[in-house]
């Protein structure tokens, strides 16, 4: 069966497009500016916001399942309206969606945040994520949404590459204390993803890791994992700024962990070993 990655030119759709690829899967994926580079799989551009380029792509593609893993941040045109012109266009074709949505969809008001539990989110960007994730769920019941947190772990990731500039004196800020997130490793949550779309289940997933981690802790662990001097990482606390936002967004997937064959490490695993 062909799977289409939609956002396959970002960080979390790239490895999922490199493994779909490496696994001798029928994988097609898309992109908004460019294309990557990656064998065995078909690229095809796509604007979300434009309803007729999702039906030529889907036309050409004729997939068997899409995994949504694309990111306008807060475009709502493109991550509520383009998440949910896609669930409307996999229900019309009868097409398995995968949709990736996020911690931020919560306010951080609870202590943990299971699969069970409704979007209640802050910021236009986890507003814009719910609108999405409830389309899908509404539209496509054999559909599963896919809540994840921070995703790093190979070096190139925004995050990673920010501890970097900070531990070298090539960039200025600081990393808060009090705002605490699940990393995943990108490798652990595109596999996991995959096989979700290679299955039968539906509903809601939490795909994080099991460790809580500050982003001054993370980076922490970032830079001695690179040789850096943690030390020089300045701590501050996002309490004390003008951010919008959850500060603390603990997601509970004890559940989806416990369903799924693939194992998601915590930052304080996979950043050390």
């Amino acid at each position: 069966m062909t799977v289409l990655v939609v956002g396959g030119s970002g960080y979390l759709g790239a490895e999922l497009a490199r493994q779909g690829g490496a696994a001798g899967r029928d994988t097609a994926a898309t992109f908004h500016t460019r294309p990557r580079d990656t064998p065995g799989v078909a690229w095809h551009r796509l604007d979300l916001r434009d309803p007729r380029d999702l039906e030529r792509v889907l036309d050409a593609t004729d997939p068997a399942a899409v995994i949504n893993a694309s990111s306008g941040d807060a475009d709502w045109a493109v991550t509520a309206e383009g998440g949910m012109r896609l669930a409307l266009a996999a229900a019309r074709r009868g097409v398995r969606l995968v949709h990736v949505s996020t911690d931020a969809v919560f306010s951080g008001r609870r202590d943990t945040y299971d699969e069970t539990c409704l979007p209640d989110p802050l910021t236009p960007y986890g507003a814009a994520k719910a609108t999405a994730e409830t389309a899908v769920r509404l539209l496509c019941a054999d559909a599963v949404v896919a809540r994840t947190s921070l995703i790093l772990g190979d070096g190139r990731s925004g995050h990673e590459r920010l501890v970097r500039g900070l531990a070298t004196g090539t960039r200025r800020g600081v990393l808060f204390t009090d705002d605490v997130r699940c990393p995943v490793h990108v490798r652990d949550l595109a596999a996991a993803l995959w096989e979700l779309t290679r299955s039968d289940r539906t509903g809601v997933f939490h795909l994080a890791g099991p460790h809580a981690v500050s982003r001054h802790e993370l980076g922490a662990l970032i830079a001695r994992r690179d040789g850096l001097d943690a030390s020089r990482l300045t701590a501050g606390r996002r309490a004390d700024t003008r951010l919008p936002g959850a500060l603390r967004l603990v997601l509970d997937g004890g559940a989806s962990r416990d369903a799924l064959a693939t194992r998601l490490r915590g930052a304080r695993e996979f950043l050390t070993s």
